[in-house]
């Protein structure tokens, strides 16, 4: 036997048998060498438990955030999506420019828990059925080519997580979804991205009028919020600084125009961001139309209501892009009418991410809301628990016995204290009894009913991010990783309509700040402590930021490589010229070998 055939055989060997091996020498003597090696007896396994079968509906941010923080091997996990990857949403404007590339964002969900010492399969599939009686998921394959001819199963699980994110929101407006395109997909983007290059062949052609080349360098994005702003400032940054070069015969007849329904664009950031928005926009020739509600997309032209006075317009234009919100994904509708949620606009869920309704089953991200319970609805039983001594009043220290209890179980008594400026509990007392100091400090129920009935107007709902959904994912795999241990040794506040403590604290949302890229290498942000900053520096803060938070090295060295790419070479727009077909990314196809 050949020397390498034996170092391949022991190659093979240690690879299949390393949890065993405990040491490997290469040894020299004068004779020549050799390979010496031992094992060791595997310990004893533990008795084999029966494992918990957890399934996950989706791949996105919610998601992957939950299978990368999930380490708790006795779960048994079944992952079902009709896509093999998780994609860095954010950056999904990059692509549709040219700045990043999509094959830069996008990550085979298969590396993301391979490596995990839970037992994680992945069906690439799509759930159109929850039986939430019977435990069981109805799934429909994705593919085309199925090996058996069935295109439908059922997952059993003993623990449904829900993270399947939302589809966009038409508001039923005619025509959008056929004349419009979305951005909420990687498909999406380079959709865009081959339309835009559509748009200037087309106006470049010999015998197209004036008016028409017009009409098709029109380029319309309905909705003003993040993506929407992203969107139409990396498009202009792309007509200005490369395609203008490739075509510049009718560089004069591109516009760009924004359309919101809203006064202002960006409504959810500070008011200092929306006006140095809309100032830099309309200083750029992108034209920012505010209070024009679109109420009908055709093949050529978008009508729009203006809200001040009603009045109907048309504009002419050669691409739509429609990114006005989100809408409830079809099966998950028929999952609420199941559990009794039909009248709401998304799966509601307790503080612990718990469907309301389903014990066993976990909705995250887009796709859900949290149904944060008032002070006001326990405010009996909390007076109850509170009165240790059954005297009908609260003195200061029991109040404060059980407030860490409250401030966690009811996060808006917090928020109301911080808006107040109240140091402590004692001042909220006070206010409750107008600031008399030579007043008694205990309080009876119907003054502690007055204390804390304006607590209730701090609850908000959490936006439908990214930063969102991956928190979530993160808290319920720290829940499921400490499952059995918290049954035991609970860590959660009181159980105020009950006896005992929850067994785990409630899920709390804790905002990072959120960027606003508005082109020509500026950027908006808003950070925690009310600090805003807008300019070249923020837009490297951006750079940094949307670097460290790519899910792997990999993807993480090709947005960089990417951005690097432009700055030297500009956007790579001879890609985009080319022909459109086969040839072109499809994440489920074409890209499976990298992807699977």
């Amino acid at each position: 036997m050949s020397s390498v055939t034996y170092l391949q055989r022991f190659s093979s060997a240690f690879r299949e048998n390393q949890s065993h091996l405990k040491l490997v020498l290469l040894c020299t003597v004068v004779s020549g060498g050799g390979l010496l090696a031992y094992g060791e007896n595997a310990a004893p396994e533990e008795a084999v438990t029966e494992k918990k079968k957890v399934v996950v509906l989706g791949t996105g941010w919610a998601a992957t955030s939950f299978l990368k923080n999930l380490n708790n091997p006795k779960y048994e996990v079944q992952v079902v999506s009709p896509r093999n990857y998780f994609a860095f949403t954010p950056l999904l404007p990059s692509v549709t420019c040219g700045t990043v590339e999509a094959r830069s964002i996008v990550e085979p969900v298969r590396n993301i828990f391979k490596q995990k010492k839970v037992d994680v399969q992945f069906s690439e599939a799509e759930c159109f059925k929850i039986d939430a009686e019977n435990r069981k998921v109805y799934c429909r394959s994705s593919l085309n080519n199925n090996l058996n001819g069935k295109e439908e199963f059922v997952v059993d699980y003993d623990y449904l997580i829900i993270a399947v994110g939302a589809n966009v929101n038409t508001f039923n407006t005619p025509g959008v979804t056929e004349n419009c395109h979305f951005l909420k997909e990687v498909e999406d983007a380079q959709k865009i991205r081959r339309s835009v290059i559509d748009c200037f062949e087309r106006a470049n052609l010999p015998d197209i009028s004036e008016d028409e080349k017009k009409r098709i360098l029109h380029f319309a994005i309905v909705g003003g919020g993040p993506t929407g702003v992203e969107f139409a400032a990396s498009l202009h940054d792309f007509v200005n600084e490369d395609l203008v070069r490739l075509y510049p015969g009718i560089k004069d007849l591109v516009k760009i125009t924004l359309l919101e329904a809203a006064d202002h664009i960006l409504g959810m950031f500070d008011k200092r961001i929306t006006v140095f928005a809309e100032d830099k926009f309309r200083r750029d020739g992108i034209d920012v139309k505010t209070g024009s509600m679109v109420v009908k997309v055709s093949e050529k032209e978008i009508s729009t209501k203006e809200l001040k006075n009603g009045e109907i317009k048309t504009i002419p234009y050669g691409m739509a892009v429609w990114s006005t919100g989100i809408g409830t994904r079809p099966f998950i509708k028929d999952f609420m009418t199941q559990i009794g949620q039909a009248s709401r606009r998304a799966l509601a869920t307790d503080e612990w991410l718990r469907v309301e309704g389903c014990n066993n089953v976990y909705a995250l991200g887009d796709c859900a809301t949290i149904n944060q319970r008032k002070v006001m609805e326990d405010i009996a039983a909390i007076f109850k628990k509170a009165d240790k001594d059954n005297s009908g009043t609260l003195t200061v220290k029991e109040f404060q016995e059980v407030m860490k209890d409250i401030s966690e179980r009811y996060p808006q008594v917090e928020l109301y204290l911080k808006n107040k400026q109240m140091g402590n509990i004692a001042d909220l007392l006070k206010e409750a009894k107008g600031g008399d100091k030579n007043k008694s400090s205990e309080l009876n129920i119907e003054e502690l009913k007055t204390a804390l009935s304006k607590v209730d107007s701090q609850m908000k709902f959490l936006p439908a991010t990214a930063q969102v959904a991956s928190q979530q994912g993160t808290y319920l795999a720290k829940c499921f990783n400490r499952m059995e241990e918290s049954e035991k040794n609970p860590e959660g506040p009181l159980r105020f309509r009950g006896e005992g403590r929850h067994r785990f604290k409630p899920f709390r949302y804790k905002h990072l700040g959120q960027f606003a890229p508005l082109g020509g290498e500026q950027t908006a942000a808003q950070l925690p402590g009310d600090w805003v900053s807008i300019g070249h520096s923020s837009q490297w803060l951006w750079y940094s930021v949307y670097a460290s938070k790519q899910v792997s090295w990999r993807t993480r060295a090709l947005v960089v490589s990417d951005w690097t790419r432009r700055f030297i070479f500009g956007r790579d727009s001879t890609e985009l010229e080319q022909p459109r077909h086969a040839s072109n990314f499809q994440p489920q196809v074409e890209y499976s070998p990298v992807l699977k």
